[in-house]
C-alpha cells in the first residue's frame, strides 16, 4: 500500500511540476502577445500619422500641378503673342524699308 501512495505522491508531483511548467509557458506567451499589442498600436499611430501625411502630400501635389499647369498655359500664351509681335515687327520694317528706297527715288 505505501508503494502506491509512494506511486500515486510522484504522479501527483509530476502533474504538479507539469503544470507549472505549463502556466510558465502561458505567461511566457502572454508577455509576447502584450509586446506584440503594444508594437501593433504603435504601428498603427504610425501609419495614421503616415496617411494623414500621405493626404496632405498627395492635396498638395494637386494644388502644385494646376499650378504649373497654368504657368504652361500662361508661357504658351505669352510667346505666340510674342511671335506676332515679331511677325509684325518683321514686317512693319519690310515696309518702312520698301517706302524709305520709294522717297529715295523721288
Amino acid at each position: 500500500m505505501a508503494s502506491q501512495g509512494s506511486t500515486l505522491q510522484g504522479y501527483n508531483n509530476e502533474l504538479v511540476k507539469s503544470i507549472e511548467d505549463l502556466r510558465e509557458k502561458r505567461e511566457e506567451l502572454n508577455k509576447q502577445i502584450l509586446k506584440e499589442e503594444e508594437d501593433k498600436a504603435k504601428i498603427q499611430k504610425e501609419l495614421c500619422i503616415l496617411t494623414d501625411r500621405l493626404q496632405k502630400i498627395n492635396e498638395s501635389l494637386v494644388r502644385k500641378t494646376q499650378a504649373r499647369n497654368e504657368y504652361d498655359k500662361t508661357i504658351q500664351e505669352t510667346e505666340a503673342a510674342y511671335m506676332k509681335i515679331l511677325e509684325s515687327s518683321q514686317t512693319l520694317l519690310h515696309v518702312l524699308k520698301r517706302e524709305t528706297v520709294n522717297l529715295t527715288k523721288k
